[in-house]
């Protein structure tokens, strides 16, 4: 019973291990793309596809520079 019972746990261990040792998801090629084209250097989450300003602070969206691999 005890042989049982420490085999049983082992290999509890081991499934958990594995279930914890799976990669991390990779962003896709859509999700890593900036939202606009301009945005606030103050708030980078406020984007626009045309110049204008902050909705939170006022100041002018600058042109995000677009880096290609």
């Amino acid at each position: 019973m005890k042989k049982a019972l420490i085999i049983l746990s082992f290999a509890g261990l081991l499934s958990g291990a594995a279930a914890c040792n799976t990669a991390p998801k990779t962003e896709t090629k859509e999700a890593a793309k900036p939202k606009g084209k301009y945005y606030c250097t103050m708030h980078p989450e406020v984007t626009s596809d045309k110049p204008g300003t902050c909705s939170k602070c006022g100041m002018d969206l600058v042109e995000r520079d677009e880096v290609k691999k």
